[in-house]
């Protein structure tokens, strides 16, 4: 099966300070891949090194066969991978409605200055209001973002990075801060939104990267030490002495 993305000897310094340092990865298509390591490995640096935010210090990324190294993270968007950021990122002043629209419009190739057209542009709206349901928001379509609960602002953050028809989803802590039921609703969200799709997400919650992931990468001082599935990543004895210690027990 072929590559979504492929990773070549990712490195990335700021200074001196080597951060990311000769990452090597395959995530292949259709696949949920999790990455997971201790704080200050460089997971979220990674991941602004795959979705453009970072230029790389040298090394490759590619997407779908294809090399995106150090693209603007528009160009990549519209080659078809789409994020999600560590902290909740929205209009929190629009609707929720035309928060997803405006994620829509970018994916079509509008410019924020066509806004006065869109409302006549009937496929867009019919869209957002697909993904709407999707995420179960139809029913808040009309209030600001800014007023949702947080967990209902990061399923708005999902249905935005999704909304564009990205085959390629980044998400980046997608379930910090939730409670275990909105955690649970999350990870159903999750897995429905992505299905079909590649999925690669940076979580701390172990709970919801064995009941996601279908390959897991273990980063550690901007390093991968191991890429396996779950339970042998569970088992592994270097990756439970560098990182899941107990709490691979008791996931």
């Amino acid at each position: 099966m072929s590559s979504a993305i492929s990773l070549q000897d990712v490195r990335k310094s700021f200074g001196p300070t080597e951060i990311i340092r000769g990452v090597n990865l395959e995530i292949e298509k259709g696949e949920r891949h999790a990455i997971i390591g201790p704080n200050g490995a460089g997971k979220s640096t990674l991941f602004h090194l795959i979705s453009g935010r970072y230029n790389l210090s040298s090394g490759s990324v590619g997407l779908n066969g294809e090399e995106i190294s150090n693209l603007p993270p528009y160009e990549i968007y519209r080659k078809g991978l789409s994020r999600s950021f560590q902290v909740t990122n929205i209009f929190p002043m629009m609707s929720v409605f035309e928060n997803v629209r405006c994620g829509l419009m970018w994916s079509k190739g509008f410019k924020y200055s066509f806004w006065h057209i869109v409302d006549k542009q009937d496929d867009l709206n019919q869209r957002a209001q697909e993904v709407l349901a999707e995420i179960g928001l139809t029913g808040r379509q009309h209030v600001p973002a800014g007023v949702l609960t947080y967990a209902e602002q990061r399923a708005l953050e999902i249905g935005i990075a999704s909304a564009g028809g990205a085959d390629v989803i980044m998400l980046d802590e997608p379930t910090a801060g939730m409670s275990h039921s909105e955690t649970d609703q999350a990870i159903e969200l999750i897995r429905n939104i992505t299905e079909g799709k590649t999925l690669v997400m940076v979580e701390h919650d172990m709970g919801v990267v064995f009941d996601l992931a279908d390959r897991i990468s273990v980063l550690v001082y901007g390093e991968i030490i191991a890429t396996d599935t779950p339970e042998n990543i569970r088992n592994n004895k270097a990756v439970q002495e560098a990182y899941l210690g107990a709490e691979a027990e008791d996931a």
